[in-house]
C-alpha cells in the first residue's frame, strides 16, 4: 500500500556533518561534529549571533550546492521512489527551490513533491500534506511531528540530538536502519489492512 513519507533534507538526506566545513573555513575554526550537542550552533561559533546568521544567509545557496549525500541515502530513496510518495518539507526559505531541486537532480534523487517552509515548525505542513511517516534530525521537530500528527518519526541518530525520546519517534543510525525498520512497518500495516478486511 502506498504511503507519502515526509522527509526533512538537512542533516537527513544531507550529511549531518555538511555544514562544519564551511564554518571551518569562513571563521578559522576547528569544530569538530562530535562536539555539536545541541542543534543550535551559535554556541560553538566564537562570532556574534548577527554576524554569523549574516554569514550563514549569504552563503546557503553555496552551502546547500555543496552538501553531501547522507550515508545509504541514494539506494533507499530510489528503491522508494515507484513504491511511495516522496514529500520532502525542510525550513529552508522558498528562495531556495532552485537550488534545491538542482541539488536533487544532480545526485540523482527523485521528489514527487518538495516545500520549503521557512521555518522548523513543521508540524501544520505534515499535517496538510497528510504524510504517513516522517524522517527528521531535530529532537524536537520530531517529538512535535509525532505527539501533534498521531505518526511513527524516524530520528537519525546525531550528537545534537540526545534527548529522550517517546516510543512513536525510532531512533536510527543510518539510511541502512530506516529501511529496515519501514519494511517491517509497512508489514505490519498491511496485516492490519488484511484483517480489518477479513472482519467484513
Amino acid at each position: 500500500m502506498k504511503k507519502r513519507f515526509g522527509i526533512d533534507i538537512d542533516g537527513t538526506v544531507t550529511c549531518p556533518t555538511s555544514l562544519l566545513p564551511f564554518i571551518n573555513k569562513a571563521f578559522g575554526m576547528n569544530i569538530a561534529y562530535e562536539d555539536i550537542t545541541q542543534y543550535d550552533l551559535t554556541p560553538f561559533v566564537k562570532v556574534d549571533e548577527k554576524v554569523f546568521a549574516h554569514w550563514f544567509s549569504e552563503n546557503e545557496p553555496i552551502i546547500y550546492e555543496g552538501s553531501p549525500l547522507a550515508k545509504g541515502v541514494k539506494p533507499v530513496l530510489n528503491k522508494w521512489k515507484n513504491e511511495h510518495e516522496l514529500f520532502f518539507i525542510s525550513a529552508r526559505g522558498p528562495h531556495l527551490l532552485e537550488v534545491t531541486e538542482k541539488w536533487f537532480s544532480a545526485h540523482g534523487l527523485t521528489f514527487h513533491h518538495i516545500e520549503l517552509i521557512g521555518s522548523h515548525d513543521k508540524v501544520d505542513t505534515a499535517k496538510n500534506l497528510k504524510v504517513d511517516l516522517f524522517f527528521e534530525d531535530k529532537h524536537d521537530n520530531a517529538v512535535a511531528l509525532h505527539e501533534e500528527c498521531g505518526i511513527p518519526v524516524i530520528l537519525f541518530d546525531t550528537p545534537y540530538n540526545q534527548e529522550p525520546i517517546p516510543q512513536g519517534v525510532i531512533r536510527v543510525n543510518d539510511w541502512a536502519e530506516a529501511a529496515i525498520w519501514v519494511e517491517n512497518w509497512l508489514r505490519k500495516q498491511e496485516h492490519i489492512r488484511e484483517m480489518a478486511g477479513s472482519m467484513k
